[in-house]
């Protein structure tokens, strides 16, 4: 199995090209405001001309307002939506789009029940509990995650070109996601960084096979 690889949090294009060279499948753009790395509509547009097809638009959302989501809809009608926040199943099958739910994972969450109730998502992305919404760059305790629901995860939480391999060797997710893994400040990534976990990457998937 080829684990797919998602870029979040970009801001400026020579990230965005240096993620696609680099080979990533996903770009995610954050509509969220209160977030270091937020975007507008306009400028995740502007961002997303840079990508060739088959490297997927991903736009992150907290807790949106229906105009908010559509502004986001509107600027990238191929984007992969992606809730971040307090949405119930009702909220995200309204847009009508493929959408990824976030869940923070701790001691005593059952992730069974998560996926069941959002069956209709593409995907459950699994991040570490933080004050507030969105990513903290942290590291959760890969053994709560059931094997049986491997199949639908992208691991994400603290990511980096250094213990990436062991996530996929561990949890086997159909997807990696990073941000401040590839970064040298908040919202900045590294082309050097997106190489080696993009490469980190590849390497578990051939050693795996």
């Amino acid at each position: 199995m080829t684990t797919r690889i998602k870029i979040c949090g970009l801001t400026r294009e020579v990230d965005v090209e240096a993620a696609v060279a680099a080979g990533a499948d996903a770009i995610g753009f954050v509509f969220y405001a209160k977030s270091p790395r937020a975007v507008t509509p306009e400028r995740a547009r502007a961002l997303a001309k840079l990508l060739p097809p088959f490297v997927t638009p991903v736009g992150l959302f907290v807790n949106a307002t229906e105009a908010e989501l559509q502004a986001g809809l509107d600027a990238l009608p191929n984007m992969l939506v992606q809730f971040h926040g307090d949405e119930t199943p009702v909220d995200c099958d309204r847009v009508k789009r493929p959408y990824l739910r976030a869940a923070a994972v701790s001691p005593g969450f059952d992730l069974v029940d998560f996926g069941s109730r959002f069956s209709s998502a593409q995907a459950i992305l699994l991040d570490a509990p933080v004050e507030g919404y969105g990513g903290g760059g942290k590291v959760f305790d890969w053994s709560l995650i059931p094997p049986s629901v491997s199949s639908r995860l992208v691991l994400s939480g603290g990511l980096n070109a250094a213990n990436v391999a062991d996530g996929i060797a561990r949890v086997r997710p159909w997807a990696v996601d990073v941000s401040s893994g590839v970064e040298v400040s908040k919202g900045i990534k590294s082309a050097d960084l997106i190489h080696a976990f993009c490469t980190a990457v590849r390497r578990a998937d051939a050693e795996l096979t």
